[in-house]
């Protein structure tokens, strides 16, 4: 590896200065800092550490973690904390051990974690099950970093066996555990921490937030493509700097090519907070509470380091990762293999006859799907009937939503949905978190049956359908991943959320809020393969109240 010199303006976040000098690269590590004479030179660039996303599941980029990377490198992200959650609902520790190798064929720095709460309930069918015998056998190893989010929070205040076994193990290996407690305080707060659990990236507001900083814990302040807390939390940094990170969680291939965290950087400096204090956000801090290997510009460390044109624009010119330059000038400077595919995937028949709902008694329960967040709400609607079926009325919002199970042959369950917009068509995905079975949504039976078959067919995919126009992006990886990069996904996807808009969709990203309406463990009305859930009774509920209650 040669020796070399890169020279611009030096960002320390540790002493936190700012002094034009001269980094000496030499076998992988920052061997010299030093200070050049303070004049003005026409290439002015800044040089800082390189940034990390301290939370996100890459398969909800629809990329396999080679392709993610070289989108990473373009917008100076150096290292990854992933939790391998969604292909481990699927594939379970064959899909983590993917996921793990394909990171290790490409330069970013992959910190995985176990996922703990596989599937994330008892109450669906996912295609693994990971209990504390195989979370051992995870933690047991090196390229297995932390415990990945605690999403089953009442089993952890209730001290559930199989849980508090799972936070143990993580615990004897002094490994850190993830948490996941939106709306979590008081009491039951204080428990889920005092049983270890250190980090938050499901904070919605500044009071919820701050209850759990004064509590110990971590905020990982959240921008995805369908979860955007950014706006609401970044008050915090004014006082909490020290306790906070940034992290995606969930982003989708159109949202990714345009940035990363270099954009919550810039946002962040822009609204006039402490440059200092967003970066260690955006690096020192995930880096020290996971104890990662990522350089932090100091002489010693691992030449992890970025070139960006100033702090208010975060645009990259060059990343480095090891001392090796990834990314200069708007190219990846590494290639990515065609990644192997891995699947499961039981395609069932399916008729339109199933997907038909006959009319009960009284008004019915609609899940109220929101833009940009992962919480759905839970209000009475008058049904539409025709005949003995309820079907879908575009003209108030109110279309089906079917939940397909795709690990074995099963009765689809049926709800109705709000929120979407859609004036006709359908469409639908195989992403549906936690286990990842079909969700389609639409406004009449036919175009929603045809829909379910193309995602069948193909054993996975995003699939959309207006009149005879049929839109596929196939998904061959575990029905969650392409094997594509990042522009032909992004452009595929991006295609068929146009579709769904001229469909009559206003959502940011209506496939991924479609893709949360079944996860159980996020409030408050969601769909399982059992019918309409309530996140507060955590049960199954009827879709028909004879007693009537308010329209909404």
């Amino acid at each position: 590896m040669k020796n070399y010199k890169v020279k611009g303006r030096v960002v320390d976040i540790t002493k936190k200065k700012i002094y034009r000098g001269e980094i000496m690269v030499k076998d992988g590590k920052i061997y010299k800092i030093s200070r050049t004479p303070d004049t003005k030179e026409e290439n002015d660039r800044f040089i800082m550490p390189g940034l990390v996303d301290a939370h996100v599941h890459i398969e909800s980029s629809m990329l396999t973690p080679g392709y993610f990377a070289r989108e990473c490198v373009r917008h100076g992200t150096v290292a990854v904390v992933s939790d391998p959650h969604e292909i481990a609902n699927v594939m379970g520790m064959e899909g983590i051990d993917y996921m793990i190798r394909e990171g290790k064929k490409v330069p970013v720095k992959y910190a995985f974690g176990a996922s703990s709460c596989v599937p994330a309930t008892e109450l669906e069918t996912s295609g693994a099950k990971l209990g504390s015998d195989k979370i051992r056998e995870l933690m047991k190893r090196e390229d297995i970093t932390y415990l990945a989010e605690m999403m089953n929070f009442p089993g952890v205040i209730t001290r559930q066996r199989d849980v508090i076994e799972k936070i143990n193990i993580a615990r004897e290996f002094g490994k850190p555990i993830d948490g996941h407690a939106p709306g979590l305080k008081g009491e039951p707060l204080k428990k889920y921490i005092g049983e270890g659990i250190s980090t938050n990236h499901e904070a919605s507001t500044l009071e919820e937030a701050e209850e759990k900083i004064n509590n110990g814990m971590k905020i990982l302040i959240r921008e995805g493509s369908a979860a955007r807390n950014f706006e609401a939390l970044i008050p915090l940094m004014k006082s909490y700097a020290a306790s906070l990170m940034f992290c995606t969680d969930d982003m989708h291939p159109d949202d990714l090519i345009n940035g990363h965290i270099n954009m919550l950087v810039k946002r962040a400096v822009r609204k006039g907070y402490d440059l200092f204090d967003v970066l260690r956000a955006a690096t020192m801090n995930p880096v020290n509470h996971y104890g990662l290997n990522v350089g932090l510009l100091r002489e010693g460390d691992p030449a992890d380091f970025i070139v960006v044109d100033h702090p208010e624009n975060m645009q990259v010119l060059e990343t480095y990762i090891e001392g090796v330059c990834v990314y200069r000038e708007g190219q990846t400077m590494f290639h990515v293999e065609k990644p192997g595919i891995i699947n499961r995937f039981h395609s069932s028949s399916l008729h339109d006859s199933d997907i038909r709902v006959k009319a009960g008694k009284g008004k019915m329960i609609v899940i109220q799907a929101v833009d940009g967040e992962l919480l759905t709400e839970r209000i009475i609607c008058e049904p539409k009937r025709e005949g003995e079926y309820v079907v879908a009325d575009p003209g108030r919002d109110l279309l089906k939503l079917v939940y397909i199970n795709r690990y074995r042959s099963m009765p689809p369950a049926v709800a109705f949905v709000r929120g979407f917009g859609l004036r006709e068509g359908a469409f639908g995905s195989s992403i549906s978190h936690d286990s990842h079975n079909i969700l389609v949504v639409g406004v009449n039976d036919e175009d929603i049956y045809d829909v379910a078959r193309v995602i069948m067919e193909n054993r996975g995919g995003v699939v959309a359908k207006k009149g005879e126009k049929t839109d596929l992006l196939p998904l061959p990886v575990a029905g969650l991943m392409s094997d594509r990069d990042a522009p032909w996904v992004a452009s595929r996807y991006q295609g068929i959320n146009r579709l769904i808009r001229s469909m009559g969709s206003t959502l940011h990203a209506p496939v991924m809020t479609l893709s949360f309406l079944s996860l159980l463990v996020i409030p408050h009305i969601k769909l399982g393969e059992k019918g309409l859930f309530d996140t507060e009774t955590f049960s199954f509920i009827p879709m028909f109240i004879p007693n009537g209650g308010e329209n909404t």
